[in-house]
């Protein structure tokens, strides 16, 4: 499961990147909102993600991880088309921002319950597995 996530987050660094660089080339600085959206919700958040799942590998092999991936690769792209539309003054498709950002949220909110869980587990059993756990006092 970490690697899928760490997949699509290269992905969305080099499309954060290319928006990033577009904007600069072309001083139209309008799409800031996605081009930070795009880094933070696709590149760090998903890395971040895929590195944790690295650390604790039985968080990777539950149901909420499966759930998390699904939503949030869903949601994310939905997310981000519709806010670049809306900041294109497309406003009737203002619902997708909602929507695209409704998913994301979803799956994240479970990712917080299966990263919870796992660590509760962990600590019920004397001891963390993985290379975030040994760090710990």
């Amino acid at each position: 499961m970490a690697d899928r996530f760490l997949k699509f987050a290269v992905v969305y660094l080099m499309l954060g990147m290319g928006i990033g660089m577009a904007m600069g080339i072309t001083h139209h600085f309008e799409y800031a909102p996605v081009h930070a959206h795009i880094n933070l919700l696709g590149w760090a958040s998903l890395a971040l993600v895929a590195m944790i799942y690295h650390a604790y590998p039985q968080a990777a092999l539950t149901v909420l991880a499966r759930w998390h991936y699904r939503l949030h690769v869903t949601g994310l792209p939905i997310f981000m088309v519709g806010q670049f539309l809306l900041l294109s003054h497309h406003d009737r498709l203002e619902w997708l921002v909602g929507t695209g950002a409704a998913i994301t949220f979803v799956g994240l909110a479970l990712f917080a319950v299966n990263l919870m869980r796992t660590l509760a587990a962990a600590q019920r059993a004397g001891a963390f597995s993985g290379t975030a756990g040994s760090a710990r006092p």
